[in-house]
């Protein structure tokens, strides 16, 4: 029987699978999205949901306890100034799994790790439409500039004006040439 033993072996001894939780909230915290299979999703929940009330708390004593699973300063810096203070009303419940089916090599189940309201873009392909519509984008944008640097050339100083001003530059460097001398 199993009465209060919980966490996954994942086939890792303790000190493998400690680093492999590691990485893996270093790498959520700093992507905010990665892919993993599904058993490492739920120990590396458990693991980063932890962290976030950490640094929703805020204190150094929080500080330091989150340092000793996150393995890069900025990341842990990261976690402390922009995540926590993300979901400082939220009770709980800070990431989401999404499973994403079958993984080729190995038909291991795979999942999405995320922070829910996370900042980080899907990564996805363009349909035909959209990638139209970006490019109708980009040619109206270079039309707009066009335009405006028409507009400057138009409403440039005469190129007398430029002369006599750059006469006057010339005439006060040779000035403080002399004086220098």
């Amino acid at each position: 029987m199993r009465h209060n033993v919980s966490g996954r072996k994942l086939n890792r001894t303790p000190a493998h699978r400690k680093m492999l939780y590691r990485n893996l909230v270093t790498s959520l915290f700093k992507h905010e999205r990665i892919t993993t299979t599904v058993p490492k999703a739920k120990e590396a929940r458990k693991v980063a949901e932890k962290l976030i009330t950490m640094a929703k708390n805020g204190d150094l004593h929080a500080r330091r306890m989150a340092a000793r699973k996150v393995m890069e300063p900025a990341v842990l810096q990261r976690l402390f100034e922009e995540i926590g203070p993300r979901y400082a009303d939220r009770p709980g419940g800070y990431t989401r799994i999404m499973r994403m089916g079958p993984r080729k090599g190995d038909n291991a189940e795979l999942a999405i790790l995320e922070l829910v309201d996370n900042t980080a873009k899907p990564k996805s392909l363009d349909s035909k439409k959209r990638t139209r519509a970006r490019r109708i984008l980009k040619a109206e944008e270079k039309a707009e500039a066009a335009a405006a640097l028409t507009e400057t050339a138009e409403t440039a100083p005469e190129t007398e004006e430029v002369e006599e001003v750059e006469a006057v530059v010339e005439e006060t460097t040779e000035d403080e040439e002399k004086k220098e001398d």
